[in-house]
């Protein structure tokens, strides 16, 4: 796929696209009287027929693709754009259309954004594994922009950048756990971080763990063949606005410390708490918080946001072996606190305890978590909503504001406390389950790990990381949930 911006049509389109809401064309004021004529005919037969959604007619003897937008129930009207561009795309490659036009020379800014991500939603695909390859037709958009068109070429070049992250997210959960070990999943940290200018890189492996106190992550990984890791991924955009260079001549210098944690169990067995047969395959996905923020953090970094950001990343393998924990071990965490392991399949919590403590040990002021923590906030929200919690409430409705302008969903829940005294242990201070309310219950666990006097939010993405079936624009896989969100969060804790 290509995108052509342009302050008009060149005439060299083989196809025009146009939005409708209902009765009513978007975007385009500039139809001839016959042509008015004709598409109001088309709007007046969409209803009851005889047209439908993507129907490819002439209209002033040039082929148009009328395109709805808002098809489809429960969605915001910047996320219907992104599914009216995202269809557009996938019918113009199927029948193979070298060069559609798009008029959106009267669209706001969020409204272009909007299309252009639904158009690179569109040209994804994961064939890795594939025995034959096969191209998709590559399609030119040639977006006519009018005046706004020096904004547009700005936007996208970040929706660019944005979509670059989306795509690392989803190949890394998308990628078989054999193929993406901690080890693994470490080389890739490495060399994004080596050609990612500002961002830099540190890596602990077992043996470090084990030393410095981070034994979540020992605990969770010793059983399996393939070692856990901790990397700590470190960008200061605030340099460049104090120091010698900027994007923006005018930006400030935020003040805060944002870290991100990513629980990244490249594949979780369950341990000895085995797990269902039915529960295994997607655990190929159990990664995704870590993938979600290495992803975002390269974004943040590549767009040059004025604001420190670290992302940390909890690697290990829940495999059974003979060195696998037991239930009913217990082990000291990094901040001093026992922990019993009541159940070896709750071991997303283990790791992201560490997280927590090196987000402190590294200054957070404000700390995200991500992570495809519980079974029981998929049956609470589904696939289509992330629950989160959060200690701060100016940071939750940050989270709630950006997830919208990234037609990302996000539901507050409840840091009820009246579950708390379930996570005591009989000879432990902690076990990582409680009695109800599962979701719950690993938020309180989590919040015991995070630091004194810091803004924090959880994100449970468990429902939203990995769908087995279609659902917006995702086929099947994942979803790269949470990327858009964090790095819309960072630009907006920097202005």
């Amino acid at each position: 796929m290509k995108i052509n911006i342009v302050q008009s049509a060149s005439g060299k389109a083989n196809a025009s696209a146009l939005f409708f809401v209902k009765k009513s064309v978007q975007f385009s004021d500039v139809l001839s009287e016959n042509a008015e004529k004709q598409v109001e005919s088309v709007l007046n037969g969409m209803e009851n027929g005889p047209f439908e959604d993507l129907e490819y007619l002439e209209i002033d003897n040039q082929p148009t693709i009328f395109v709805d937008a808002a098809k489809e129930r429960g969605l915001s009207a910047l996320d219907h754009l992104r599914m009216a561009a995202y269809r557009l795309a996938k019918k113009a490659s199927k029948r193979q259309i070298p060069m559609v036009s798009i008029m959106l020379a009267d669209a706001a800014p969020e409204q272009f954004k909007s299309v252009l991500h639904g158009l690179h939603y569109a040209d994804y695909k994961f064939d890795a594994y594939k025995s034959k390859q096969k191209d998709a037709f590559q399609v030119t958009f040639e977006i006519v922009a009018g005046e706004q068109a020096n904004e547009f070429k700005k936007i996208a070049k970040d929706v660019a950048v944005e979509q670059k992250a989306v795509v690392l997210a989803k190949n890394l959960i998308n990628t078989c756990s054999s193929d993406l070990t901690p080890a693994e999943f470490v080389e890739n940290a490495n060399t994004i971080a080596k050609y990612t200018p500002g961002l830099s890189i540190k890596v602990r492996n077992m043996k470090q763990l084990e030393k410095e106190g981070f034994m979540g992550l020992v605990t969770v990984g010793k059983g399996s063949s393939h070692e856990p890791f901790m990397i700590t991924l470190s960008y200061d955009g605030t340099k460049s606005v104090r120091g010698t260079k900027t994007k923006d001549a005018n930006a400030r210098s935020s003040s805060d410390h944002l870290v991100l944690v990513g629980k990244g169990l490249t594949f979780d067995t369950g341990g000895l708490c085995l797990k269902p047969p039915k529960s295994m395959p997607e655990m190929i996905s159990d990664m995704s918080g870590a993938a979600t923020v290495l992803a975002a953090i390269q974004a943040i970094a590549t767009l040059e946001l004025p604001i420190k950001v670290s992302a940390v990343c909890c690697l290990a393998e829940n495999a059974i072996g003979n060195k696998s924990v037991l239930p009913g071990d217990i082990f000291k965490a990094k901040n001093g606190k026992t922990v019993m392991v009541d159940n070896t399949d709750a071991e997303g919590r283990l790791v992201l305890s560490d997280g927590l403590a090196e987000a402190g040990l590294i200054g957070a002021t404000h700390i995200v978590d991500i992570a495809t923590l519980t079974g029981a906030m998929v049956r609470a929200l589904g696939y289509a909503v992330a629950g989160f919690f959060s200690n701060d409430d100016d940071l939750g409705l940050k989270v709630i504001n950006c997830g919208e302008a990234c037609c990302e969903k996000f539901w507050s829940m409840p840091l009820e406390e009246e579950y708390a005294d379930a996570l005591k242990g009989n000879f432990a201070d902690l076990k990582n389950t409680g009695s109800d309310a599962g979701a719950i219950a690993a938020a309180l666990f989590l919040q015991e790990f995070v630091p004194e006097n810091t803004a924090w939010t959880h994100w449970d993405i468990a429902g939203t990381a990995f769908v087995s079936k279609a659902w917006k624009y995702t086929e099947f896989g994942a979803t790269g949930f949470g990327v858009q969100t964090l790095i819309e969060l960072a630009r907006e804790m920097s202005n």
